[in-house]
């Protein structure tokens, strides 16, 4: 008889201990390894003293919805940003486009989400403007700012260099004319240099301090709303076509299942406030961010390998 049963009960045993085994492998693959701190590096357009209120809100809800400490890096440019996640210092960041892809290139960042019109990723975009003074009659064209005063936003900005560049070249179609020469006195514009962030060179188009400047559309939609820019003292002489919109990126090497919690972070994220204010949802409006994939971003590369700028 106990011939007969010790078979069947060694077959239980191996059942349950294959079954146990399988469950605390899935255990161990779902498990998150949480880093003692993330830090979320902020450009220079979102590094304001007005902007403080809601980069802290959104720490103070990512480390209550992850578990985590949560504290902000102020950026000089974008520069710092990349090589601060290169180095290990900044896990997450708010990239523009190009500084995106130069960073995934660099210290190998991962998209997470981007913020969208009604949570409609067609609708997740940017446009870059080229603005002057309304009364400047001087300049109605791209044509009209040869020999102008001009302040690109910084070198690794898309709307505020990249795009903007392209448009000028490919609008005056003049084979000597190189992103190099834009960037030079004399050689295109009478004085060129960089602001540093759009809100600079949008003020100093708005004083008269320059002639012209590229601007972010939500940027420039932002400040008008605050009212720090007086609409009527601006006008726009070129708008370039949609942008692919800035992602939310983090260190591509943090554990896969923190960076899904992350993502989930943002994904259910619904601060009224900090859409409007820092974000820049409009009245009337409702942005969100939906996922985002290194994919969305080849055209932004293949711009910035054909210009050098990666």
């Amino acid at each position: 008889m106990l011939k007969k049963i010790l078979p069947i009960i060694m077959t239980i045993m191996i059942v349950f201990s294959i079954a146990g085994c399988s469950s605390q492998s899935k255990t161990s693959q779902n498990k998150v390894k949480k880093p003692d701190k993330i830090v979320i590096a902020y450009l220079p357009n979102e590094a304001t003293s007005q902007l403080t209120e809601y980069r802290h809100a959104i720490q103070k809800d990512m480390e209550k919805a992850l578990g985590v400490k949560v504290q902000e890096y102020l950026c000089s440019d974008y520069n710092a940003a990349i090589e601060g996640m290169r180095t290990g210092k900044v896990d997450i960041a708010n990239f523009g486009p190009l500084s995106y892809v130069q960073a995934h290139k660099r210290s190998k960042a991962v998209p997470l989400v981007v913020p969208a019109l009604n949570s409609d990723k067609s609708k997740a975009g940017y446009y870059s403007y080229l603005i002057t003074q309304s009364n400047n009659n001087s300049i109605n064209s791209i044509q009209d700012l040869k020999g102008k005063s001009f302040a690109f936003v910084d070198p690794d900005s898309t709307s505020g260099n990249l795009v903007p560049s392209k448009a000028i070249i490919d609008t005056l179609k003049d084979q000597n004319l190189t992103i190099d020469a834009l960037h030079t006195n004399g050689k295109f514009f009478k004085s060129v240099t960089y602001s540093g962030a759009h809100q600079n060179g949008l003020l100093s188009v708005a004083k008269g301090d320059i002639d012209a400047a590229p601007c972010a559309s939500d940027t420039f939609d932002l400040e008008i709303q605050k009212g720090d820019v007086d609409k009527n003292k601006i006008k726009i002489i070129y708008k370039s076509p949609i942008i692919p919109g800035s992602p939310v990126a983090i260190r591509g090497d943090l554990d896969p299942n923190f960076i899904k919690s992350v993502k989930n972070f943002y994904l259910k994220y619904d601060n009224d406030s900090y859409f409007k204010n820092f974000v820049g949802e409009k009245e009337g409006q409702k942005i969100r961010y939906v996922s985002a994939e290194n994919s969305d971003y080849k055209y932004i590369n293949d711009l910035a390998t054909k210009f050098g700028l990666n």
